[in-house]
């Protein structure tokens, strides 16, 4: 057992308090803070908050890139027994505006870029600015020890197919999933880097886990390739992690990864979407000396889902491992998994209009497809909200973009459905060439149908210098369907 008891307090005060908890790379010149110093910083952010007037469960918005502050305000705000809500600052204004509405927040804190998106009538504190250095109340603070399922954070989901929905994570949900990951890795010695935005599961999992394990965390204020690789070099980073459309940008940069120093990367971890058999290629060519991870997880229920084998059978390739031991985990009729563990949300909130998505027996329903081979190892087919029908047939994005990526000539895919006619729907799709590629559409449409079933073709194909991200680093594929739908309609 960790012995941590508040989400927001995980840095061991009888740990080395000179040791540097954060490298943040957000201005012109790295700023590093110890971890003393930090945590006198998160106290100093709860005192200051309370003293303000609010009261335990009271939300608190965080509209801001990556940065020390970030974190303070939002470890600081747990502390106090309030509830941090992280905004994603790349959603439109008027889904901004329907976070911190829905969310109840009272106050928020924004960076200067984004405290013009912070709705008029909500009262917002810059960071660094004077209403910031008004509200730091420097001096001890015992965090607050939760109630069972006390919330410390809502979540908000992409929003990708609707509003977003405000996850409930409650302090013993995520306490118990860096209970876990401490006990799964040594990770005294690493030192990672966190460009994944904090607002998201992907990079504030890893924030958590690396104060509870007392590392120094480098941290981006966004993702930007070229960035993200000198930060490699210049810091030494042992430990990174992000989704695959990120791990696709920076190997594009293959001069400035051919003079970087990398060989201090021992481990690599991509989750939030499947990687291709092509991108895990080009990881491993990348950073040969990495063990790589393929991680699976999901803001509903936490990311401690798989691990190793326990025969220590070796985790096949593009698989996401075998059940990890202290989670439930099942597939239903449509190969769609089901988990149950304690990092399970309380539940979506103010959405009185959702039916949760647990089964009768209280096991999430992901919404993920898998597949399991005769060793027990599971490997993630793709979302069931993605598969489309095209003539009858079954077809998942995930397989055509696994085929088009074993072509040489291409680097990155993105396979959509289209409406016809004929078929009811039918696959297209985009494509990133490699540098000097000169494959053409004809040659990438035999390709896949030489190596794969014929339905599963993408019936046009364009080509795309880069494919448009969501705030999440994930592939806007919304944006891809609409320049497809015009693109159709005036050829």
């Amino acid at each position: 057992m960790t012995g941590f008891r508040n989400l927001g307090a995980l840095i061991d005060p009888a740990a080395d308090a000179a040791k540097t908890a954060l490298i943040d790379l957000s201005g012109d010149a790295a700023r590093h803070v110890s971890y003393g110093a930090l945590d006198a910083l998160c106290d100093a952010v709860a005192r200051g908050l309370l003293k303000r007037g609010l009261r335990r469960g009271d939300r608190v918005g965080v509209l801001a890139a990556n940065s020390i502050e970030f974190l303070a305000a939002l470890n600081g705000a747990m502390r106090a027994g309030l509830v941090a809500v992280p905004v994603n600052y790349r959603f439109p204004a008027a889904t901004v505006d329907y976070v911190l509405g829905n969310s109840g927040a009272t106050l928020v804190f924004a960076d200067a870029a984004r405290m013009a998106a912070v709705p008029a009538g909500l009262e917002a504190i810059e960071f660094g600015g004077a209403a910031w250095e008004s509200l730091l109340d420097p001096g001890p603070f015992e965090a607050i020890t939760p109630e069972p399922a006390e919330p410390a954070l809502f979540l908000y989901t992409s929003g990708s197919t609707g509003k977003p929905k405000g996850v409930v994570l409650s302090h013993q949900s995520h306490l118990w999933v860096v209970e876990q990951r401490l006990l799964g890795a040594d990770m005294r010695q690493e030192r990672a880097l966190i460009a994944a935005p904090l607002y998201h599961m992907n990079g504030l999992a890893l924030a958590q886990l690396a104060s509870a394990a007392h590392i120094t965390v480098v941290l981006l204020p966004a993702f930007e390739a070229r960035a993200y690789i000198r930060a490699i070099g210049d810091h030494r980073v042992s430990w990174i992690t992000g989704v695959p459309p990120m791990m696709a940008m920076l190997l594009q940069e293959r001069d400035l990864l051919a003079a970087t120093e990398t060989a201090s990367v021992r481990h690599v971890r991509c989750g939030s979407a499947p990687t291709s058999p092509a991108l895990l290629a080009a990881i491993k060519a990348a950073f040969p000396q990495a063990k790589f991870v393929n991680g699976y997880g999901t803001t509903e229920a936490g990311p401690v889902v798989f691990g190793p084998h326990p025969a220590g059978l070796p985790t096949p390739p593009l698989s996401v491992g075998y059940p990890h031991p202290a989670v439930q985990l099942r597939l239903n009729a449509q190969n769609v998994l089901e988990q149950k563990c304690p990092a399970q949300m309380n539940g979506y909130w103010q959405r009185p209009d959702l039916k949760p998505p647990l089964t009768p027996d209280g096991f999430y329903i992901t919404g993920d497809v898998f597949e399991r081979d005769a060793d027990g190892f599971f490997a993630v087919v793709g979302r069931i909200d993605d598969m489309f029908i095209s003539g009858g047939e079954n077809i998942f994005p995930s397989e055509v973009e696994k085929v088009l990526e074993t072509h040489p000539d291409v680097e990155q895919s993105a396979v959509i459905p289209v409406p016809d006619d004929i078929k009811g729907t039918k696959p297209v799709a985009f494509v990133v060439k490699r540098p000097g590629a000169t494959v053409d559409e004809a040659a990438l449409k035999a390709h896949s149908l030489a190596h794969a079933p014929a339905y599963m073709h993408p019936r046009r194909v364009w080509f795309l210098d880069a494919l448009p991200l969501m705030g999440t680093n994930k592939i806007d594929k919304a944006q891809l369907a609409a320049w497809a739908r015009e693109h159709l309609a005036n050829p």
